[in-house]
C-alpha cells in the first residue's frame, strides 16, 4: 500500500475513534482571548526551564510554594485562561519570576517567604491527587506571632475565570473585606479548587489549607473563624454545618443553602429520586442542629435575592428552638453595607474572645450520611439507613452520668473519659461501666436495645466507606486504565471518551492531575494507599473482572450497557473500588454551584444509545444505593 494512503487511513481511523462523540462544551473555566504567539512561546520556554530546575527539589516540603506558580502558568497556557492578555501575560511573567526567586532561595537553603508579613502566597501538596494547591495569607505587619493568634478562614465568591493565575495575582495585591476590622489574627484564603462551591475536592482543600497553616504558623487551633461571602457564604454554611467541631464561629454572607428552594424547582422540574436523595449530602438544613453547637452570624443585603437563604436558616433555627443572628444591610444588594459589616466583625470578634473550642458537655449532632459523622467526642459508626434524618442529643449530666437520645443510629463511639460505675442512659437502655474508659463503643440490636461492643471493627457502611460514587474523590485515588479490548468496540469507545473526559475535566475544573496506571501495573500497595477507579469492561480491565466476582452487581448482559458503581475494595477493605466514573456532576451543572452535587448514588446502569453529554454519561437505565451491608436492597 502506498505510504501516503496508509498514513491517511490511520489518521482517518484515529479521527473516527476520537470524535465518535461530540465534545462536551466546557463552561468553567471559560475560554480566554488570543495571546501573541511570541509571548506564548517565551512563557513556554521559561516554564520548561523552571520545571527542570524545580525537579532538583523533589521531596522538599517547600517545593509546592514554587510549583503553584508553575502550575498556574501551565494551566493558563493549556486552557487559554488569558482574559485580558495585556494584563494577564504580565501576571504569568510575574508568576514565573516569583517561582525563579523561590527556587534561587531554595538553592541557597533559604525560604524567606515563610517569615513574610502582609500578603503572602503559599502552597501544599494535596493527598487527593498529589497536585500543588495554592492559598493566600494576610498577616498584619504588627501581629505578634510570639503568641498564638486567631485564624480567619475567608472563602472567596464565585469567579468562573478566577483560575490559579488570577487567584495568585489577586492574593498578592488585594485584602479581604474585613481589613481594619479584624486585624488580630492571620487571614487564610483557601483556593477551594477554584469554582466548585467548596464541595467535593474543594471542601478537602479548605480543611487541608487550614491544617497546613496551623502546622506552619503560631495559630490557636481553638480560635478559628470560618467566614465567606456569596459562593464563599454558601461554603461557610455547608462547611460550618458539616465540620462544626473545627470552628469557634461561622459567618455566612449571602450564599445558597439548598437546591430545591434556591433553584425554585416546581414538581415538574424535579430530577430523579436518586439525585433528590443526594441533596441530603450538601443541603444545609439537613445538618442545621450541628450549627446550634457554635455561634453563627449571617449577613444579607436587604435587596439581595440570596437573603432568602439566611431567612431559610432562620426558620431552621427557630424550629430547633434557637435564634439566628442575622445582620441585614439596609438598601444593599449583593454586597456588604459599610456600617453593617462593623456589626458582623464585632460579633465574630466577640465569639472568638469568649468561646474557644473545649470539649462540650452537651452536643447536638445531625446528619444523613457517615461522611459527616462526628462532633468532638461523639462519633457515629452505624446508621439504620443512609439518607434519612439522623440525630443524637448527648449531655453529660454529671462526671459519671451521660444521657443520649438517638434517631436512626445503630452504633456510636464516645471518645471522652468516664469513671468506673458511670451510667450511660441511651434511649430506653441504661448501661453501667465496669471500669474507667476513655473510649466507649455502643451498638443497638434489632429490638432497639443498646449494649457495649468489644471493638470498632464493624463491617458494612462505615465512616469513609459509605458512598456515593463521588465520595471516592475526597480521598487519595488512582485511575486504572484497561490494557485489553472488549468484544464490543462501542463499549471501548465509550470508555476511551469518558476516561479522556475525566482527565480533562479534573485538570480544568478541579485544577489537578489524575494518578494513572494500567491495570497490569497496579500493585497491592496501590490498593492500600488509594481508592482505585477502574475504567473498562470485564474483558478489557482484569481488575474489573476480579472485582465483579466479589460484588453484589453483575455486568449488564444487554449490549451497549455499562456499569458504574462504588464498593469497598475486597482486597483492601479500607479503600474503595469505583467502576467507570469520575465525579458525577458534569459541565451542564457548572452554571451554578448549587447544582455541583452528586447525581448518581452507589451504582448505575448506562445505556450507550444516548451519547455522553453535559448532564449524563449516557442514558441512565437504573440507578440506586446499596443497603447498610453493601448489598442490593
Amino acid at each position: 500500500m502506498h505510504s501516503t494512503l496508509r498514513v491517511c487511513l490511520v489518521l482517518l481511523f484515529i479521527t473516527t475513534k476520537a470524535f465518535a462523540y461530540e465534545p462536551i462544551p466546557r463552561r468553567i473555566p471559560p475560554a480566554g482571548k488570543p495571546v501573541p504567539p511570541e509571548a506564548k512561546t517565551k512563557l513556554r520556554v521559561d516554564l520548561a526551564a523552571l520545571r527542570a530546575e524545580a525537579a532538583k527539589f523533589n521531596g522538599n516540603p517547600l517545593l509546592p510554594d514554587v510549583e503553584i506558580y508553575l502550575k498556574a502558568v501551565e494551566l493558563a497556557l493549556e486552557f487559554g485562561e488569558f482574559y485580558k492578555p495585556k494584563a494577564d501575560v504580565p501576571k504569568a511573567e510575574r508568576a514565573l519570576a516569583t517561582a525563579r526567586k523561590r527556587l534561587d532561595d531554595l538553592m541557597d537553603t533559604q525560604s524567606p517567604w515563610e517569615l513574610e508579613n502582609g500578603l503572602v502566597v503559599r502552597g501544599y501538596r494535596s493527598k487527593i491527587d498529589g497536585s500543588p494547591q495554592p492559598y493566600g495569607l494576610e498577616i498584619p505587619e504588627r501581629l505578634d506571632l510570639s503568641r498564638r493568634v486567631p485564624l480567619y478562614v475567608w472563602l472567596h465568591g464565585r469567579g468562573d475565570s478566577q483560575t490559579d493565575l488570577h487567584f495568585l495575582d489577586q492574593r498578592s495585591k488585594q485584602n479581604w473585606p474585613f481589613k481594619g476590622l479584624l486585624d488580630d489574627g492571620i487571614v487564610l484564603h483557601p483556593f477551594g479548587r477554584q469554582c466548585i462551591g467548596y464541595k467535593s475536592a474543594g471542601e478537602i482543600d479548605v480543611i487541608d489549607a487550614v491544617d497546613h497553616v496551623i502546622a506552619n504558623y503560631n495559630v490557636d487551633p481553638t480560635r478559628i473563624a470560618l467566614m465567606g461571602f456569596s459562593m464563599g457564604g454558601a461554603g461557610a454554611w455547608h462547611l460550618g454545618a458539616h465540620y462544626a467541631e473545627k470552628w469557634s464561629v461561622v459567618h455566612a454572607g449571602a450564599g445558597f443553602v439548598d437546591v430545591k428552594r434556591y433553584q425554585k424547582l416546581g414538581p415538574d422540574q424535579l430530577p430523579s429520586a436518586v439525585e433528590q436523595t443526594l441533596w441530603g449530602l450538601y443541603d444545609v438544613p439537613n445538618y442545621g442542629r450541628n450549627l446550634l453547637n457554635i455561634p453563627v452570624v449571617a449577613y444579607s443585603g436587604e435587596n439581595d435575592k440570596q437573603k432568602d437563604a439566611a431567612d431559610y436558616m432562620a426558620e431552621v433555627f427557630e424550629k430547633n428552638g434557637a435564634k439566628l443572628t442575622h445582620y441585614v444591610g439596609p438598601g444593599m444588594g449583593h454586597k456588604y453595607h459599610p456600617e453593617t459589616i462593623k456589626g458582623v466583625a464585632a460579633s465574630v470578634k466577640k465569639s472568638l474572645a469568649t468561646r474557644k473550642i473545649p470539649p462540650q458537655r452537651s452536643i447536638r449532632l445531625q446528619t444523613r450520611t457517615l461522611r459527616y459523622h462526628k462532633y468532638q467526642w461523639l462519633h457515629l459508626t452505624g446508621l439504620g439507613k443512609h439518607w434519612l434524618d439522623t440525630r443524637v442529643e448527648a449531655s453529660l449530666k454529671s462526671p459519671a452520668r451521660l444521657l443520649l437520645k438517638t434517631k436512626n443510629v445503630t452504633a456510636l463511639t464516645i471518645r471522652r473519659p468516664l469513671p468506673r460505675n458511670a451510667t450511660i442512659q441511651i434511649d430506653a437502655t441504661t448501661l453501667t461501666l465496669s471500669d474507667a474508659s476513655r473510649s466507649i463503643l455502643l451498638e443497638r440490636d434489632q429490638e432497639g436495645a443498646w449494649s457495649f461492643a468489644d471493638k470498632e471493627d464493624r463491617t458494612g457502611k462505615i465512616p469513609g466507606l459509605q458512598g456515593p460514587i463521588d465520595d471516592a474523590f475526597l480521598a487519595p485515588f488512582m485511575v486504572v486504565t484497561p490494557t485489553g479490548k472488549s468484544k464490543d468496540a462501542a463499549l471501548d469507545q465509550w470508555v476511551d471518551f469518558e476516561l479522556e473526559h475525566f482527565k480533562t475535566r479534573w485538570r480544568a475544573l478541579f485544577r489537578g492531575d489524575l494518578r494513572i496506571k494500567p491495570d497490569t501495573a497496579v500493585t497491592a500497595q496501590d490498593g492500600e494507599q488509594y481508592n482505585l477507579v477502574l475504567f473498562g469492561t470485564p474483558e478489557s480491565n482484569t481488575l474489573i473482572s476480579d472485582a465483579l466476582a466479589q460484588m453484589p452487581l453483575a455486568w449488564p448482559p444487554e449490549p451497549n450497557r455499562v456499569l458504574l458503581s462504588i464498593y469497598p475494595n475486597p482486597r483492601s477493605p479500607k479503600r474503595y473500588l469505583v467502576l467507570n466514573s469520575g465525579p458525577t456532576f458534569r459541565e451542564g451543572h457548572d452554571r451554578t454551584n448549587s447544582l455541583q452535587n452528586p447525581k448518581l448514588g452507589d451504582w448505575a446502569i448506562i445505556d450507550l444509545s444516548e451519547p455522553p453529554g453535559p448532564e449524563r454519561p449516557g442514558k441512565i437505565i437504573r440507578a440506586g444505593f446499596f443497603d447498610e451491608n453493601w448489598q442490593l436492597p
